[in-house]
């Protein structure tokens, strides 16, 4: 008989409807059946594409006996991280403050007022590598519970205490000016992995907000170290098994620091920030692998991610069922040199095996491999049709095997990360179907996550809105996304939208006296702690994307309210970015505009001219682009004629203009744009 969570929206709490377990979702009637039963809360979070996740849920979720004990002595919650980041993030805070680490699925055991007072992650269903087993722990906390309970409040308060009193170092307000940049950039070298590129050690996660910071330092300048870095990182993280080399699109991380294998799930949030980046990379360099990259990426997401309402789906699950039926991680992906003979032949499968790496000893489990280029080829060999040819018939055969599960939720914040990304590759690149796609997206948030008040709901799955108000990454990074359509588009109506969820940020998210930004608006849900968090995780803070975004309409605008919020909120960059650059990439990115202006180019003329694209094209940090007929819909065109009766270009940099230009290669010069 399904529990409560029958009618959620989410893909990740539905996929636990038919448990045994009687979950709740999160809500105040939960922990008000605790208090009148008198016992704990069990609190477990996830997602749905986690390993993990899938793995406890097997073991210990669908176990009677397990289930038995969790409904006789807990009220069970169920969390989706990814429809509650708040949720996720103050427990987590927790679970790391007491542990030393985190992850998930993340166990947390709770009173009845929501305070935490014992954590964990995954519980195995029997003892094993010294962890206990998930029974034990049910018995436990609730033996602890029963006879111990003064003791278990004390410390659930004190947590409590302890987590609402952590103070975050937000800077003096001021934005990091040259020194600290230079030590950000330092910091970064001597983390980088000169061999493999990328950051530290395994897992290895792709660094997208630092490569933009990167890439933003060598515009502005010079720095060869800077290009290098990024560009090498790049390039392995292309060439390796993290990068689906038959389909497009980047798994989650990887396990070993070669970027060789790695864990399966894709992410519309990589994929989103990867495509924009590698879109930036071709637009520096003029990479040919590049250039590949982004537009394999960008039709990754539209072609597996795009929803029958036009947003973009959440991800795509590492695990998949195999030849016996059995959900395997990374099943659909994996390849043995007799699998590839059987789909093309003898020749062209051992010329495949060459080709990807796949090695009879294999390079994952069981003897497979994932694809690879190890030689260095980016597909610009002697016989390149032969290799096209049989990317063709390896795609194809690998379209009739099980597919993993995709997470049909769209998530606004996500959707903001892969509008942005389209609309600047689809202009870059003349891939008029890719700004569609961003168009449609952005429709899609407007008519269904926006509300009348410009207030924005975190999901929706199937065209029905979810429940969850957005948070600061909600907004900021779909205003980012409704900002990359108006310079594309030259249609001021989506920078009329940035403007309505930037004034919400103002009004909700930041604190007046510090100019600090929180996660949650101030009048949303109370919980033990109002979570705020500057650094980055697999996607940009909300509060360095709030900067970023608010920076850039005030460029586009001249609103100063706007630009002094945004020169406050990078404070805590200047804080953190002498020591850890790698945790504040985006925010760095951010400041790199900052420093430079950034310049404000108006372009009177046909959108979608000749000055309009290279424009677009430049690579001045952060740059922002209006394009339209004089005096037409974005403010950046008051005032802005033609010259002679051609195509104007104007570029402002900190309240001075440069003289009007009609000629693209002086506009290109000014603005860096080397393509």
């Amino acid at each position: 008989m399904p529990n409560r969570l029958a009618h959620e929206t989410s893909p990740y709490l539905l996929q636990h409807a038919d448990n045994p377990v009687d979950w709740w979702p999160w809500s105040a009637e939960a922990f008000a059946a605790a208090r009148e039963r008198g016992v704990p809360v069990l609190l477990s979070v996830g997602y749905s594409s986690c390993h993990w996740c899938h793995v406890m849920a097997h073991e210990s979720f669908e176990d009677e006996a397990t289930a038995a004990l969790m409904n006789e002595h807990f009220v069970n919650i169920k969390v989706d991280r990814e429809e509650r980041p708040d949720v996720d993030a103050v427990y987590m805070e927790a679970v790391q403050a007491a542990t030393g680490q985190g992850g998930w699925p993340m166990t947390v055991f709770l009173t009845a007022d929501a305070e935490p007072f014992y954590f964990g992650t995954y519980f195995p269903p029997e003892p094993r590598h010294g962890m206990p087993s998930f029974p034990q722990v049910l018995d436990g906390v609730r033996r602890a519970w029963t006879d111990r309970r003064d003791e278990v409040a004390e410390v659930a308060a004190k947590i409590t205490l302890d987590l609402s009193e952590r103070q975050l170092a937000v800077g003096d307000g001021g934005r990091p000016g040259e020194e600290e940049l230079s030590q950000a950039l330092l910091g970064l070298t001597r983390d980088y992995d000169a061999t493999h590129g990328g950051f530290g050690g395994a897992p290895k996660f792709p660094p997208s907000m630092v490569v933009e910071f990167l890439l933003r330092t060598h515009a502005r300048t010079g720095s060869e170290g800077a290009l290098q870095m990024a560009a090498d990182t790049c390039e392995h993280m292309a060439r390796g098994g993290i990068y689906d080399q038959l389909g497009g699109g980047f798994a989650r991380y990887s396990v070993d620091r070669e970027w060789v294998v790695p864990h399966f799930e894709k992410m519309l949030y990589d994929n989103a920030l990867l495509c924009r980046a590698y879109a930036h990379l071709w637009r520096t360099t003029g990479s040919d692998l590049a250039r590949r990259v982004a537009l394999e990426t960008a039709d990754f997401m539209v072609r597996e991610l795009r929803t029958n309402e036009g947003g973009f789906a959440s991800a795509l699950d590492a695990d998949s069922p195999d030849a016996t039926g059995r959900l395997v991680e990374g099943a659909y992906y994996v390849w043995t040199p007799a699998q590839l003979r059987e789909v093309l032949g003898e020749d062209d499968g051992d010329l495949a095996a060459a080709y990807f790496g796949v090695t009879e000893e294999g390079t994952f489990e069981e003897g497979a491999s994932v694809l690879q280029l190890p030689r260095g080829e980016d597909g610009t060999v002697a016989d390149a049709d032969r290799i096209a040819g049989i990317r063709e018939r390896l795609l194809a055969a690998r379209a009739e095997r099980p597919a993993p599960g995709r997470d049909d939720k769209v998530v606004a914040a996500w959707n903001g990360l892969a509008i942005a990304a389209l609309a600047e590759t689809g202009a870059l690149f003349d891939r008029p179907d890719l700004v569609a796609a961003a168009v449609a997206a952005g429709d899609l948030l407007v008519r269904l996550h926006l509300d009348d008040r410009a207030r924005l709901a975190r999901t929706s799955k199937d065209g029905h809105v979810g429940a969850n108000a957005g948070v600061l990454e909600d907004y900021a990074d779909v205003a980012e996304g409704f900002l990359a359509l108006a310079s594309v588009t030259g249609e001021g109506v989506w920078l009329d939208f940035a403007g309505f969820l930037l004034d919400h940020v103002l009004a909700q998210f930041v604190d007046a006296d510090s100019g600090a930004l929180y996660d949650t608006a101030a009048d949303g849900e109370r919980l033990i702690r109002r979570p705020q968090d500057p650094t980055d995780n697999a996607a940009p803070s909300g509060w360095t994307a709030a900067a970023g975004a608010l920076l850039s309409y005030a460029a586009q605008t001249g609103a100063t309210p706007h630009r002094e919020a945004a020169e406050r909120a990078l404070g805590v960059v200047a804080a953190l970015a002498p020591r850890a650059p790698r945790f504040i990439g985006h925010g760095l990115a951010v400041a790199e505009a900052a420093l430079d202006g950034p310049r404000e180019v108006a372009v009177a003329g046909a959108v979608g001219g000749a000055l309009h694209r290279v424009a677009l094209l430049g690579t001045a940090p952060g740059a922002v682009v209006a394009a339209g007929q004089p005096d037409g819909e974005l403010p950046l065109l008051a005032g802005r004629t033609l010259v002679d009766g051609e195509e104007t270009a104007y570029v402002c940099r900190g309240f001075v203009c440069d003289l009007p230009t009609t000629d693209a290669e002086e506009l290109a010069r000014v603005l860096g744009a080397a393509r």
